[in-house]
């Protein structure tokens, strides 16, 4: 990171920031070309939890390439200027870096679906078996993390 002055590197900030964000990006490598989706998340205990279809891209690289890196952010806000270099833009984010594993016992998918849901939403959930059957669940051990506060 360039500018020190926002920087986040202690845990509990950076969690923070993780705890407000609805979205989360992941950034993976299919040979030469990078791919970024959109995902629902969950976090707890240094790795990120995401669900899928058992068939798609995001899927075929994973298996070819475990690397990925995410990103996510919150509190966004244009800053308007009186000339164009004085514009700016507030936001708090995270970027990091993990590698992808996938998630097969049916107790572990449940628990991986408790932590997504508990990022979106408070209480118990029952999940149906067969449900869980047919879900994909990939674990993303995080290796090294960011915050970054700018315009806060």
């Amino acid at each position: 990171m360039r500018r020190k002055d926002g920087e986040r590197d202690n845990v509990k900030d950076i969690e923070e920031i993780m705890q407000m964000a609805n979205v989360c990006r992941l950034a993976m490598c299919e040979g030469d070309r990078p791919y970024i989706v959109p995902l629902c998340f969950g976090y707890e205990s240094g790795n990120l939890y995401f669900h899928s279809a058992s068939q798609g891209r995001k899927l075929e690289i994973f298996r070819n390439n475990r690397n990925v890196s995410f990103e996510m952010d919150v509190d966004q806000e244009l800053v308007s200027g009186e000339i164009p270099c004085k514009w700016s833009f507030r936001y708090r984010s995270v970027v990091g870096f993990g590698k992808v594993s996938f998630i097969k016992d049916s107790e572990s998918k449940r628990e991986a679906l408790r932590i997504i849901m508990g990022n979106y939403s408070k209480g118990v959930f029952d999940f149906i078996e067969d449900d869980i059957s047919k879900v994909t669940m990939i674990r993303v051990d995080i290796e090294d993390m960011k915050g970054k506060v700018s315009g806060y």
